[in-house]
């Protein structure tokens, strides 16, 4: 089985959460943390630093990393290092994602997230309870 090593955003302001609604592939229209693949060589915030410029042509700031999940596809094995982290730079411009809101913790789980994402959910609640 394919292993693939990707790095997510858990992007955070005014009390919500930035999700964003996949626009191609399998899960065209699941819902997602913003991020991507690691190239070779890269560190997770690395990759993290290029994934938002080249999808949302912005820049963050990473806070910490909130955890790491892993995940079994169909058709390969996933595992997501997931970063908290903050806009310093930009407007969250939508070049890959079909769409894109934010969320409250208490609406989080009524969007249809890709599989992975659950348990980065449940992480995300433990991290903030009622503090974000």
């Amino acid at each position: 089985m394919k292993n693939i090593r990707v790095s997510a955003a858990v992007i955070h302001r005014d009390g919500k959460i930035f999700a964003t609604q996949r626009g191609y592939g399998e899960y065209k229209g699941k819902w997602e943390f913003p991020g991507g693949k690691r190239e070779e060589g890269e560190s997770g915030e690395e990759a993290l630093y290029r994934e938002i410029r080249e999808e949302l042509d912005s820049k963050v700031e990473i806070e910490k990393l909130i955890c790491t999940t892993d995940f079994d596809y169909p058709t390969f094995h996933l595992t997501m290092d997931v970063y908290l982290a903050s806009l310093v730079e930009g407007k969250l411009t939508l070049l890959e994602h079909e769409d894109a809101k934010w969320v409250s913790l208490d609406s989080i789980d009524n969007l249809d997230w890709l599989p992975a994402d659950w348990s980065v959910i449940d992480e995300i609640k433990k991290h903030f309870s009622d503090s974000l």
